[in-house]
């Protein structure tokens, strides 16, 4: 970094800058906006991130983030529990409630299957998803994985292993399109994907 910087503010630049979407100079803007900010903002700040990663844990029925024991999704007394949607992240999650079509359940994969970084199913959270449909009365699973080499290859391989315990396995529609990621996609997208899901 530059030497005309303090070293505490070239690494709060630098910890900004290893955020997703986050280019050099946006960085550098936060950086300066943090330090213009009053103390007890910038404290509350602070401790919210730190909060955060203290108090939210995955979900012990769909492995969405909460932080409580279970999340207010799968608390909801209001949520159809015969059907559950697979995605691959918690973004994926805000992404599909946005649309305020979709009143069932969530499983959060946390990833896809993908061995080329190294990914294999025991790193996603699959082995929790064939329990639930094992024990609760599951009658239909979405794969909501995204249009994807990675997230199609997911879909096959979840299908293929909850078929034979009598589960409808269905895939959204392609309303998404090809290589884009469902948290960027919009609310009329989503809701054509969900409706016209097909069996898989």
């Amino acid at each position: 970094m530059a030497g005309f910087q303090a070293p505490s503010l070239a690494a709060l630049i630098d910890w900004f800058n290893r955020l997703p979407g986050i280019g050099r100079k946006s960085a550098q803007r936060l950086a300066y906006y943090v330090l213009s900010m009053p103390d007890e903002d910038a404290e509350a700040f602070a401790n919210a991130i730190l909060d955060a990663r203290r108090k939210i844990h995955r979900c012990a029925k769909c492995c969405n983030l909460t932080d409580e024991e279970l999340c207010p999704i799968c608390k909801s007394p209001k949520r159809d529990k015969t059907t559950v949607c697979v995605v691959e992240t918690p973004k994926d999650v805000a992404a599909l409630e946005k649309t305020q079509e979709y009143s069932a359940l969530y499983h959060v994969l946390h990833g896809v299957i993908s061995p080329l970084n190294g990914v294999g199913p025991d790193q996603l959270t699959i082995k929790e998803l064939v329990k639930r449909v094992n024990e609760d009365d599951v009658k239909e699973v979405i794969m909501a994985t995204n249009a994807t080499a990675e997230g199609e290859t997911t879909a096959v391989y979840i299908s293929r292993l909850l078929k034979p315990l009598g589960v409808r396995v269905t895939r959204l529609a392609y309303g998404i399109p090809v290589g884009g990621d469902l948290e960027y996609a919009d609310e009329v997208t989503l809701v054509r994907a969900l409706e016209g899901r097909c069996e898989i």
